[in-house]
């Protein structure tokens, strides 16, 4: 089991304000086979079990991974009510290049029925159904969801491509998971979209919908529910303006995303300031001290050459210098190449349309910076080139990458509108990316990372406000796995009992462990652990009225060592005189992000968060926090975050 899903529970739910961690009545969602003989779950072609899926045909397999995905979000969301998905994979559209892997949708809507948050309000049939306690349409059922069935390894359908049915998440090449494509769909399903349209701006029949409540626009001021139509066409296509203004989205989002990134034109000064970027899902990680250089606008020679999708004619010229590409004909990775070739300290690539594009894709072998920039900010810089050109690439210190300046999450909003795609997603820019954005990136698994949040805020759990942890931490250690925690808030406190599980859902039992508090913080030493297994913990918190909160839910893997597999290895020097440096080997090429964090569990600087190849690999921490500020002496962890989970190494700062 990857822990990789637990990353929303281990971090978000140890925010200012918090849910209960799990559900007190877990929902059942059923998947209702809706393929006819020989087809989609009935496709009686042989197939091996593969990562975790024991299915011996092709449909068996799609269904085992179906009922996975609908355990995991069963388990998350509390209902007394069955969830019926129905579902089938049917032939959409996909080209070489492009697809749509699924679509998912409410079945029945309802409004105005006992239990609604908001009156005059539609909810999706399963919110509906969980908040009244009732099924309020037991002819239907809940959610209808289709999914791709040319994606099967078609040389016309993204270039052979097929559907990967494991658990595990390590897809080889030439494969899509489905499992992340699940759970974005059937989050569609269970709350995350609005019924109001976007292109006419009208309520369904006259009435908003829950989701309405939470859309803000930073333009006017006003949520969709409160705007006229004519306001909320504009809104849907006001890029980088509409965001989810929910306090259980707000809190999370401060734990969940990175800082945001930026470039800087430092000249000439006529258009000097400050300019939102995304950062590519390949190359080096931006720092906050950025890098910066003078533009070169690329040429390979072809027209329209500035698309940089072959060797470039004006290498002579990009060579040390930041290179400027314009988007569109290649892959990212395929521009990032060339202009790497030609010795580019970094990469600016323009939008080819309003907005911002993050360059996805995956090549350890690009080593330098790159970035996204708007069409708009790409035209000002071409046309400035001939005086000369200076920017700054990096993370802004203050700011959250997908968030407006107030820390609210951006909803995805392009112009011109996407059908299907504008509004009812988070947008592009937010990074790490989160499940619900418009398309499935590479780096997700089975998180569902700031949706459940959401869910939160549209009422699909209650919302604790008396008992607060400021975080809550398990750490594989040496001697055992430690636990450690902290409250923000404890005046309703009663009783506390640390419980551990060898599953997300249970069983659970108190642990016998090894206690110390500081008159703050608390810390608990697990030693009946054993190499290779995977523990779940949380906080049983009884309050002085009776109730009892689940708080703080985390997951840790005894450390099994081995070559094979992810290590992060200790500091060295330990203790370290105001430097150390954190190595660490991966097995294989994949995602990492390694962080210095504090003895409370804070955030202090990202050494790195992108791709890297298989080996070792060694990161230089100078003692300085993101700001470039000196951190105090003191206690401090490295914090290695791959796809086999979470790695912790302790080290003393001295100075």
């Amino acid at each position: 089991m990857k822990t990789t899903r637990l990353r929303l529970l281990a971090t978000l739910l140890a925010a200012a304000t918090l849910f209960a961690a799990l559900p007190s009545h877990a929902a059942t969602l059923v998947i209702v086979n809706n393929d006819g003989a020989g087809e989609g779950f009935n496709d009686p072609t042989p197939a091996a079990p593969v990562g975790g899926n024991p299915g011996t045909t092709v449909g068996q397999q799609r269904l085992n991974l179906f009922q996975y995905a609908a355990n995991i979000w069963g388990a998350l969301l509390p209902s007394t009510v069955t969830i019926q998905v129905r579902s089938q994979f049917n032939p959409q559209t996909c080209t070489a290049t492009s697809a749509v892997l699924g679509s998912a949708g409410p079945v029945t809507i309802h409004r105005d029925f006992a239990g609604a948050l908001y009156p005059g309000t539609w909810y999706h049939a399963a919110l509906a159904n969980r908040l009244n306690f009732t099924d309020l349409s037991a002819a239907n059922p809940d959610i209808n969801a289709t999914f791709n069935s040319n994606i099967n390894g078609s040389a016309t359908c993204l270039g052979g491509t097929s559907w990967y049915y494991g658990f595990d998440g390590l897809e080889p090449a030439l494969t899509v998971e489905l499992l992340p494509v699940l759970l974005h769909e059937m989050g569609h399903g269970l709350g995350f979209s609005t019924n109001t349209s976007g292109t006419t701006g009208n309520f369904n029949s006259g009435f908003p919908s829950v989701f309405d409540h939470f859309m803000y626009d930073n333009t006017t001021g006003l949520v969709w529910s409160a705007m006229t139509p004519a306001q909320r066409v504009a809104s849907a296509i006001g890029v980088d303006k509409l965001a989810w203004n929910g306090p259980a989205v707000f809190n999370g989002a401060s734990t969940f995303l990175g800082k945001r990134p930026r470039m800087v034109i430092n000249s000439p000064g006529g258009i000097a300031g400050t300019y939102q970027a995304g950062a590519a899902s390949f190359g080096a990680a931006l720092t906050v001290g950025g890098l910066t250089g003078d533009v070169v606008l690329v040429d390979d020679g072809v027209a329209p050459g500035s698309d940089g999708c072959s060797a470039l004619i004006n290498g002579a010229a990009v060579a040390g210098n930041i290179a400027l590409i314009d988007r569109g004909t290649c892959a990212f990775i395929l521009k990032a190449q060339a202009a790497q070739a030609a010795g580019a300290t970094g990469i600016l690539i323009a939008n080819n349309v309003a907005g911002i594009q993050p360059p996805g894709g995956v090549d350890p072998s690009i080593t330098i910076p790159v970035i996204g920039i708007s069409l708009a900010d790409g035209n000002t810089i071409k046309a400035n080139l001939g005086g000369g050109v200076n920017v700054t690439i990096g993370l802004d210190p203050t700011l959250m990458a997908g968030a407006d300046n107030s820390g609210r999450p951006l909803m995805y909003t392009p112009n011109p509108f996407q059908s299907g795609s504008s509004v009812s997603h988070f947008d592009v820019s937010l990074f790490p990316n989160a499940l619900m954005e418009p398309a499935i990136n590479g780096d997700l698994s089975d998180d569902v990372d700031l949706t459940y949040n959401l869910f939160g805020d549209i009422g699909w759990f209650d919302y604790v406000v008396s008992t607060r942890l400021a975080f809550f931490t398990a750490e594989d250690r040496t001697e055992g796995i430690e636990v450690a925690w902290e409250f923000a808030d404890m005046r309703d406190v009663s009783v506390i009992q640390l419980q551990r599980a060898p599953a997300q859902v249970g069983p659970w039992e108190a642990v016998s462990a090894d206690y110390a508090t500081d008159g703050t913080r608390t810390t608990a030493l697990d030693r009946a652990v054993e190499a290779g297994s995977t523990y779940f913990y949380r906080l049983a918190v009884t309050e002085r009225n009776g109730d009892v909160r689940n708080l703080g839910l985390a997951a840790v893997q005894r450390g099994v060592g081995g070559v094979g597999s992810a290590q992060l290895f200790a500091a060295s020097p330990n203790p370290a005189p105001k430097a150390t440096t954190l190595g660490f080997r991966i097995s294989r090429p994949e995602f990492v992000r390694l962080q210095v964090v504090d003895a409370a569990g804070r955030r202090v600087r990202t050494l790195h968060e992108g791709m890297l190849a298989a080996g070792e690999h060694a990161k230089f921490w100078d003692g300085a926090d993101e700001s470039g500020k000196a951190a105090p002496a003191g206690l401090y962890f490295g914090v290695m975050v791959t796809s086999e989970g979470r790695q912790s190494s302790r080290f003393a700062l001295v100075r």
